[in-house]
This record gives C-alpha cells, structure tokens and sequence, in this order.
C-alpha cells in the first residue's frame, strides 16, 4: 500500500470499517427495542422464545462468518463487503416491517449473515491494506466503528422512545406508541447508514494481498495447495490460538450487558425509563475507552491489553456479582457496569480483531478468519440464549460469578501462550507463529 497516499489509505479503511459500524448497530438495536416487540409478539414471559428472538441475528452471524472466509478467497475482500451491505440493508427494513414473529427472526436472521460476513472480512481487508507500523491502530478503527454502531443505536432508541410514565401496565405500554411504532423505527433508522456503506464500497479498490496471493495461487504446486487449509498441521496451533481468543471475547460476559440491560439495571433498581438513559451512559464510555485503545494498541502491545482486560473484568464481575448478591442497588451498580464496559473496550473489544486479523498467513487468512468468526459467532450465540436461564436460575450474582471465572481462565491461558504482535510484520508474524 506504499503507492496509495495516508488521506486515502484512512478512506478505504473508513468504508472497510463501516462494515462495523453496522454490525455493533444491528448487533445492539435490539436491546433497547426489547421491552416493546417483547410485549407486541407476546413473548414477555417467556425466556425461551426471548432467548430466541435474541440469538436469532447471532445464528445468521455464524452463517455469515463460515462462508465469508471462502467466498472472499474466491471472489475477494470488496465483493463481500458490498454483498454485507445489501444484507444489512435488506434486514433493517423487512425487521421493523413484519408483524409476524417468524417474519421478525427471518429478517434478523438477514441481518445476521451480514453481521458474520462484515466481521469477517472488516477487520481483514484492513490489515491487509495496513502498513505493518500503525496496522493496530487501524484495524482498531474497525472496533471504533463498531461501538460507535453501538452508541448511535443506544441513542437512536432512547431518542425515539417515548416516556414511559411510573406505574404504567404491560398493556398501557402495548398500546402506547413504543409498543406499535416506535421500536419498528429503532430498526429502520439503520437503513441510513447501511444504504451509505452499500454506496461507497463501490468505491474502494481490491486488497492487493489477495491481488497477489490469487496470482501465487494461480502457479503453486499440488503440494502448496493441499498446505493452504488452516486445519494442517503446520496452522493447527495458530488456528487454536485464534479461536480461544475469539470465543474468550464472548464469553467474558461483557456483551449481555448491551443485550440484556434492562435486566441488568432492572436488578439494580432502575425503570424502564432510567434503563434506556443508563445504556446510553455505557455506550458513551464504550466509545471513549475505545479511543483510548487507538492510541495504546501500538505503544503498550496487544499481550499486555489482553491481560489487562482479563484479568480486570475478573475483578470487576466479582464485586458485582457479590453487590448482586447483597441486593445493593443504585448508582454504584452502574459505576460498577460502566467499568467493565470501560475495561472491554480498551483491551478484549478491539485487540481480539487486531490478533485475528494478523496472525494468520496470507494464504490461509481468509479461511481462518472465517473459523475464528464462526468460533466467536457460536461463543456469542451461546452466552446470549442462555443468559436469560442462567439468570434466572442462579440470579445476577451467580450469572456474573461465573463470568468472572471464566476471565481468570482467560487471564491465565493468556499469559502462557499468546505472544507479542506489535510492530511486527505479517510476513515476520507467520515465521514465528508457524514454526
């Protein structure tokens, strides 16, 4: 990328990027019009079908993320990028049309693909195009965008919301223009941004990495080929090293707090109302710690950011698993989530695709990247169907307890085996990875 100028080497990562800005939307919209479709369906008491309604998106996610990696290897990085907008574009307005609730997961599960496919190849066509020098920085753009998605569907819904008075029954709210209207516009309102990224992919030019190794692959020996699947031997460790990091991502449990806030903050004694302006809050600080990752990925290293997020949450989920526990409620509850938000979004949230996206060779990144998103699709998929069982078997208390293990896990298989990346190029990166 030595012959493309810096203004337009950060224009086609910016376009490569809104790929996240609409995955963290589509991903999160759906919290905050939770309250309203919830009741509109019928589903309000019953966990499984809101289990459901949930994780239907994340099944679309793993579709998405298994045949990225092979259709970008075949037809390249740009035709998926543009293929994930159409989706995304297609889901946001069919979710926010249907009054069916099979219609509602069919087009959350559109939505879902695009969701797999732009996480996939997101994150990889900007490495890809990215000198070796600010590559962390970024790829990091990608995770930008994506809580920046986050924050602008956290607004969009609360904005959109009306009051929802103290006292108010299931069926005042039902019958109310949340009920009927106004969660449809939470979901229609991402037609703007999708249609924007569907217009300036056309824009973009072919990673030239994928320009070169389709010419390479075009002249390599028998033998060469049969070497280029990531479950050979020789990736087969690098290959366990991305998946533990990208399933870790999910399960450290940060996530169901954009999924399932009301829930979380209903615990700590807050309205609907109140619920809708914390989440805001947490989208804000979700944003502004990731900024702070922009500027320490490249300077403090990947590995001590990922041991730092680990090992943080861990202590962070304790107390507010034990707070849960005591029945505290209030402010100190929601200093407590925005601090693990705050945690997530400077360390696990965007060096996790920064990893993903740089430790694979050329030759088997596509395929790889596409396991490790498919491993990190089902990770999520899991955490967020079984939130609302586990929650309601073990409470908040033990729901976070066992997330805070699991960071410990994390912290720990993260000081042993996950090596320093920085400043490193792919080329030097797949020497010391595939020994």
């Amino acid at each position: 990328m030595k012959h493309y100028s810096k203004p337009f080497l950060y224009f086609i990562c910016l376009v490569a990027a809104m790929g996240g800005l609409l995955f963290g939307y589509d991903w999160v919209v759906i919290g905050g019009a939770k309250p309203f479709y919830e009741l509109y369906f019928g589903i309000s008491s019953s966990p499984v079908l809101q289990g459901v309604a949930m994780s239907t998106a994340l099944v679309g996610c793993l579709i998405g993320a298994m045949v990225a990696g092979a259709l970008a290897d075949r037809y390249g990085r740009k035709p998926l990028l543009i293929t994930a907008a159409v989706l995304f574009t297609v889901s946001a307005i069919a979710t926010g049309a249907f009054n069916n609730f099979a219609l509602f997961n069919i087009a959350r599960f559109v939505g879902g693909i695009g969701i797999g496919v732009a996480s996939t190849l997101s994150p990889m066509y900007i490495a890809e195009v990215a000198p070796a020098e600010i590559r962390g920085r970024l790829v990091s753009l990608n995770q930008m965008t994506i809580v920046l998605g986050i924050l602008a569907a956290q607004i969009v819904n609360w904005l959109l919301a009306r009051p929802v008075p103290d006292g108010s029954t299931n069926a005042d709210i039902l019958a109310s223009w949340n009920g009927q209207m106004g969660w449809r516009w939470m979901f229609w309102a991402e037609t703007v941004p999708a249609a924007s990224f569907l217009l300036l992919a056309f824009f973009i030019p072919e990673s030239p990495r994928w320009k070169s190794m389709k010419a390479t692959a075009f002249s390599a020996s028998l033998k060469t080929k049969k070497q280029s699947s990531p479950f050979s031997r020789k990736y087969a460790g690098v290959l366990v090293l991305g998946i533990v990091i990208a399933v870790f991502q999910q399960w450290c449990g940060t996530n169901v707090i954009f999924n399932y806030a009301q829930e979380i903050f209903s615990a700590a004694g807050y309205a609907v109302g109140d619920v809708l302006f914390n989440i805001v809050i947490t989208g804000i600080a979700n944003v502004v710690f990731t900024v702070v990752a922009l500027f320490t990925v490249d300077r403090l290293g990947r590995r001590s950011l990922m041991l730092l997020g680990a090992g943080g949450l861990c202590l962070i989920y304790l107390i507010l698993g034990t707070c849960y526990h005591f029945h505290v409620t209030g402010f100190f509850m929601v200093v407590l989530v925005v601090a693990a938000i705050a945690c997530y979004a400077m360390t696990l949230g965007p060096i996790t695709w920064v990893l993903l996206s740089e430790i694979f060779p050329d030759r088997v990144r596509g395929a790889a990247m596409a396991v490790c998103a498919f491993a990190l699709w089902t990770g999520c998929c899991t955490l967020t169907f079984s939130f609302p069982s586990l929650n309601a078997a073990l409470g908040s208390s033990g729901t976070f307890w066992i997330y805070s293990t699991i960071c410990l896990c994390g912290f720990l298989f993260f000081l042993r085996k996950l090596p320093e990346t920085k400043g490193k190029s792919l080329e030097e990166l797949e020497q010391q990875l595939t020994k």
